[in-house]
């Protein structure tokens, strides 16, 4: 027995779980990702839905040409892939500085617990 042993049942991975998914760390954790989440999201769809919407109904401003056979439609399809390229990359800066901390010490507090159980 284990001088931490409280003497009541063991946890199990499911009791360890819910205590986790309970804590004010994994509430702060899933609010800071909606908070990226949810916006990034809706300027991507917005931007994605400008660019149909002007396909569709803006012919005319679309086939402007730019340079060459280069037109304003072409630009802005290409710039669809640049900005998912570009959300990658906040999300990912983001995350190194905003997520993973805490879920590093969510992950440090839930692997603490387990070695208490089996001490």
């Amino acid at each position: 027995m284990s001088t931490t042993d409280t003497g009541g049942p063991p946890e199990t991975s499911e009791t360890i779980w819910e205590r986790a998914h309970e804590s004010t760390e994994f509430r702060e954790l899933r609010s800071r990702l909606r908070r990226f989440v949810f916006p990034m999201t809706a300027v991507f769809l917005l931007w994605y839905l400008l660019y149909v919407l002007l396909a569709d109904y803006a012919h005319g401003f679309m086939s402007t040409k730019v340079l060459g056979n280069i037109n304003v439609g072409l630009i802005f399809g290409l710039l669809q892939f640049v900005s998912t390229f570009v959300i990658t990359g906040l999300y990912v800066r983001y995350a190194n500085r905003k997520l993973d901390p805490v879920a590093e010490k969510i992950r440090e507090d839930i692997e603490k617990g387990a070695v208490k159980e089996h001490e």
